[in-house]
């Protein structure tokens, strides 16, 4: 029988998620967040953290909310690990394109088969990061880490390669797709136009004209 459903390890996947954005070891994920994240109701959210926490995979208290135990960030990256492998797998040997993986991704995260994610890991080269540019976890739960920065905070001047992604949204990149800022792309940002916070950018032999709206939400390596 599987340890946890799979609406166990979207909340705990979720709870993670927004753990990353806290300052504080001491400080909760608010109830209210992962209901707007989730898309349901703040009663849902907090009768599954009760049971989450009698599973000890949470720590929750009323009016406070929610922090991951030890074994639920376990639980938690296990997932993200086999979501992110999964979407590996599917770009690069099924040649599906990056924006059109999640979904089929979030079914596949919930495989409970300790053995195949294995044998996947092994298949695919122990890949460290998914198309999106996010780190993959171990099986250890460690993931590698590098020096970023958003595009619109690299100064003109500057040679960079685009290695992630903080919206992975279909349209978003999509739209990517047709300006050809895809993961691995090397750019030099030629100009910064303090006016709207635009961007003149060197693509090859092709320059473009890039909002700053979107280079917030790319994330470059220098080298």
């Amino acid at each position: 029988m599987k340890r946890h459903t799979e609406t166990e390890e979207n909340y705990l996947k979720a709870v993670y998620r927004f753990s990353q954005k806290l300052t504080s070891e001491k400080e909760f994920v608010n109830t209210n967040t992962i209901a707007n994240y989730l898309d349901t109701s703040p009663a849902s959210v907090t009768d599954m953290f009760k049971r989450l926490k009698g599973k000890k995979l949470v720590t929750y208290q009323s009016y406070k909310g929610v922090r991951l135990t030890s074994l639920g960030e376990k639980v938690a990256l296990n997932t993200i690990r086999k979501h992110r492998l999964w979407e590996v797998f599917l770009v690069e040997k099924l040649n599906f394109s990056w924006d059109n993986v999640h979904e089929m991704a979030e079914q596949l995260e919930h495989v409970d088969s300790v053995e195949l994610i294995r044998a996947l890991d092994k298949f695919l080269g122990y890949p460290k990061f998914d198309p999106h540019g996010d780190p993959i976890p171990s099986e250890d739960g460690e993931m590698q880490k590098r020096k970023t920065h958003l595009l619109s905070e690299v100064a003109a001047g500057t040679e960079v390669s685009i290695v992630g992604v903080t919206f992975s949204g279909p349209d978003f990149l999509q739209y990517l797709d047709q300006l050809q800022l895809n993961i691995g792309q090397r750019i030099k940002v030629v100009e910064k136009l303090p006016y709207d916070r635009s961007l003149r950018l060197q693509l090859d032999k092709m320059t473009i004209v890039l909002n700053g709206n979107i280079a917030d939400q790319l994330v470059v390596m220098e080298g």
